[in-house]
């Protein structure tokens, strides 16, 4: 029989000849298999059972109903020999955990037709550390044609049952995200994983700023299962806004003013492409195109908290943060210096802004968040359910900052997140309002966010946990950035600057913010799960 090899992933896929692999990449790695089954998942009716070659070892392989478990065949040894019972452990991969099944050929310049067959690959998506998913493979190594058919067509029936994975998506990628990576991001990383989980892929590389608006607006959607965004924060966000509004729309909602919005109809996945990617960052916990890629192939669905934002009771957008003040003035200046590389095109914003730091005079109305704990203590006092005007909070005064977020919104430079104790459907927002304070005492409160510190414990800083926002400027006219700006200051003298998710948005006069509990799915997975799920060897 040849001999097994992980990694026979060319074979499987491309057909082309299989190399000898060194002896260290032949062993299947015992602890990683089992680290992350317990017993009792290894339960269920036996589906089938054979001998496969795995890791240059004979095994006698078990295909149940939710696992695959395999123990090495040995020649009879004394009993209580503790190296035997090292070598015959059994060792088990969940089913939910693969994502495609192939079957493994050999081909030669000299042969035609099809190669002779060698097995069965098997491809696994693995939890390592830090929240990060990786692609794996398993050979079964069997030579017969008729054991591998029958085996082969049993995976392939379990894998059609999970229906929650998607088989069609439609992909928008952004070719200027970042140092217009995103292209060969897709082609080199993504692509090929969603390739060998057969799924099939309509790809729209966008032109122009709101391309992917006016496209989502008018698209055939109905053949995909869900649309994926690979770019930064910008693009993300303007997907999440176009599938929401054709969900209003669908729903027969006028859009100009959006009260109760009804929910998104198809998930949004996420490849971070981009010089920021905080949705994606806060979505899987890490800026990883491989994790995002897997969560998407596998079909995991997090429900997400969106914020509408309106004035004068004319709707803006849907969104996931916000920032006003010091927030809003150093993305407008980053704006107007486009040529500079991303980086330097932040760095010079903030450095600006803080150089001209002043407050804003502000209004800030909020409605408290109310959990429902809370709720049903206040029920059996007897209070009513309903919103009432005593129960929104005002705060007056020179505000520096003001920052809005309905996710803990991770980033490079704040791993921890601008809102570390947001989560991201907990139906409810951080809000944080920096008052006026001296420069050096503001910066202090900036540069606690890329610590461990906490960003909050200063005097001028204050954090409430709320549902709805109302943030309305009491001077006339927002101060002009620069004194040179010429037109475009002009023209826009009136209004101030926002910051909604990494785009410019000037408004005039009062916004408000309201969030409504998982009003879109995207493709990702509960950090907490992640996070409890240990894995003891990462030789993979």
């Amino acid at each position: 029989m040849p001999r097994g090899r992980r990694g026979g992933r060319v074979s499987a896929l491309e057909g082309g000849p299989e190399e000898e692999a060194p002896p260290a990449a032949a062993a299947v790695p015992s602890a990683l298999w089992a680290s992350q089954l317990q017993p009792e998942a290894a339960a269920g009716q036996i589906l089938l059972r054979g001998i496969f070659e795995i890791g240059r070892s004979s095994c006698d392989v078990v295909l149940s109903e939710r696992a695959l478990r395999w123990r090495p065949i040995q020649p009879e040894r004394p009993a209580g020999d503790s190296k035997y019972d090292v070598l015959c452990k059994e060792e088990f991969i969940e089913l939910k955990d693969i994502f495609s099944v192939k079957l493994k050929r050999r081909y030669s310049v000299k042969q035609q037709g099809s190669g002779t067959l060698l097995g069965i690959t098997l491809f696994i998506c693995l939890k390592k550390e830090q929240n990060k998913l990786k692609d794996s493979t398993l050979d079964l190594i069997n030579l017969s044609e008729d054991h591998c058919d029958v085996w082969f067509k049993q995976f392939k029936k379990i894998l059609a049952g999970f229906s929650n994975r998607p088989k069609s998506l439609k992909i928008i990628l952004n070719p200027q995200s970042h140092k217009k990576e995103a292209t060969q991001v897709y082609y080199e990383k993504v692509e090929p994983l969603l390739r060998t989980a057969g799924i099939k892929t309509d790809v729209t590389i966008t032109e122009y700023e709101g391309h992917a608006l006016s496209l989502l607006k008018e698209c055939e959607l109905q053949e995909f299962d869900g649309v994926v965004c690979v770019g930064g924060d910008g693009s993300a966000s303007e997907i999440a806004h176009a599938l929401l509004l054709r969900a209003q729309k669908n729903a027969g909602k006028e859009t100009d003013r959006i009260l109760t919005p009804v929910r998104a109809e198809l998930p949004l996945g996420l490849i971070p492409a981009g010089s920021t990617n905080v949705l994606a960052h806060s979505l899987h916990g890490i800026p990883h195109v491989v994790t995002a890629t897997l969560h998407i192939i596998m079909g995991h669905i997090q429900p997400v908290d969106v914020c509408t934002f309106s004035t004068t009771g004319k709707f803006l957008r849907f969104g996931f943060s916000a920032m006003f003040g010091f927030g809003g003035r150093t993305l407008a200046l980053a704006e107007k210096h486009r040529w500079m590389s991303p980086n330097q095109r932040r760095d010079f914003a903030i450095i600006k802004a803080l150089a001209k730091l002043k407050p804003e005079d502000c209004e800030i109305s909020f409605l408290p968040f109310i959990s429902s704990q809370n709720l049903q203590e206040r029920k059996v006092e007897g209070s009513p359910k309903s919103v009432s005007n005593d129960q929104w909070q005002t705060i007056q005064g020179q505000i520096l900052n003001v920052s809005i977020m309905a996710i803990p919104c991770l980033c490079s430079v704040a791993p921890r997140g601008l809102a570390p104790n947001t989560r991201l459907n907990n139906g409810s927002m951080a809000l944080i309002i920096a008052r006026n304070t001296s420069r050096p005492e503001f910066i202090k409160h900036l540069k606690r966010y890329a610590s461990v510190k906490n960003q909050f414990n200063f005097p001028f800083v204050e954090t409430y946990t709320v549902e709805e926002v109302k943030v309305r400027p009491r001077t006339n006219s927002a101060p002009n950035l620069e004194e040179d700006a010429g037109r475009h200051a002009a023209a826009s003298e009136n209004n101030f600057p926002w910051n909604v998710d990494g785009d410019l948005v000037e408004v005039a006069s009062e916004v408000h913010v309201k969030l409504h509990p998982r009003l879109i799915n995207l493709y990702g997975g509960s950090m907490e799960e992640m996070n409890d799920s240990e894995v003891n060897c990462n030789c993979l």
